[in-house]
């Protein structure tokens, strides 16, 4: 039972996401199983520096961007057809400040307020069937393959006149799929994914702005200690997302790595920790920025 106990630690621990970014996140074991019926209700902080977190293609140059950003997120497992699934919601508000040059002037920004909302739905296909708490006992993971779609709303702190806001005024779509792969202690994981949005057409002075999807994928190498303790080496590489404002190509076709790392810390059965950066290592734009991020997460519900 001790050994069960300390898996589903392991497990629920940083079960959630709490970065503010969108097309750049960096999310560790957004694939695997937990006992159908338990909720997780996350409240984080994130800070980045560089340049804008929110939309990595606004045509800006030599951006000195910080941002604070409070994160609350709510997910839930389910019962989908009999394989797990999980719902998740996340609510970011961010402060901003800096400054930026736009076409060659100098530009300075300060406003705080909501970003964008995100909500998702993800299933993993095969190797993480519905279980009950009872059931989860005898569960060991070997191989998981999931799908899952998000979805960013424009309800975030927009102003028609700015160039650089919290919010981007469009809705975007992001299909994702995902394997992970359990090796002894190790766990080694990857994702692939496509973001797809909608023109904005109040941008900045009334311009319609269209952008080409962006593809991206992940790679994790994911270490479990004893206690339920996990650690992660993260990568991400992402390409596409050439703009269009009124009918005119820019030439800011994106190609992008970062690199990160998890720890998640649980506390006991219901509360964990979770600790997180990432870096910008290479870009084709030069519109990279440095993260670092706390989680703390509670999770109540099926049969805790």
């Amino acid at each position: 039972m001790r050994s069960s106990t300390l898996r589903l630690l392991a497990l629920l621990a940083g079960f959630v996401a709490g970065s503010p970014a969108c097309a750049q996140d960096i999310e560790p074991r957004a694939y695997s199983n937990a006992p159908v019926g338990v909720n997780f209700l996350i409240a984080g902080y994130a800070y980045t520096v560089g340049a804008v977190p929110f939309d990595s293609s606004l045509p800006i140059r030599n951006a000195a961007m910080r941002t604070s950003n409070a994160v609350l997120a709510y997910a839930r497992v389910l019962d989908l057809a009999g394989m797990s699934a999980k719902f998740d919601a996340i609510l970011p508000y961010s402060w901003l400040s800096g400054h930026a040059e736009l076409l060659g002037q100098p530009i300075e920004r300060i406003v705080d307020g909501l970003a964008d909302p995100r909500f998702r739905l993800s299933v993993n296909l095969h190797g993480a069937p519905a279980l009950s708490l009872r059931e989860f006992s005898e569960y060991q993971q070997d191989l998981i393959v999931g799908v899952s779609l998000q979805v960013s709303a424009p309800a975030g702190q927009y102003d028609p006149t700015r160039v650089v806001n919290l919010g981007s005024n469009r809705w975007s779509f992001k299909p994702e799929v995902g394997v992970s792969k359990v090796f002894g202690r190790w766990t080694l994981e990857s994702q692939a994914a496509v973001t797809v949005f909608t023109d904005n057409r109040d941008f900045y002075g009334g311009n319609r702005r269209q952008q080409a999807p962006i593809y991206s994928l992940q790679g994790h190498a994911i270490y479990n200690f004893p206690a339920g303790i996990w650690a992660s080496l993260d990568a991400t590489y992402f390409t596409g997302g050439r703009t269009t404002l009124d009918g005119v190509e820019a030439s800011d076709l994106q190609r992008n790595w970062r690199l990160g790392a998890t720890l998640a810390l649980p506390v006991d059965l219901h509360n964990s920790v979770k600790i997180y950066a990432s870096r910008g290592v290479a870009s084709r734009t030069g519109n990279d920025y440095d993260l670092i991020g706390i989680a703390w997460q509670y999770r109540w519900g099926g049969g805790l």
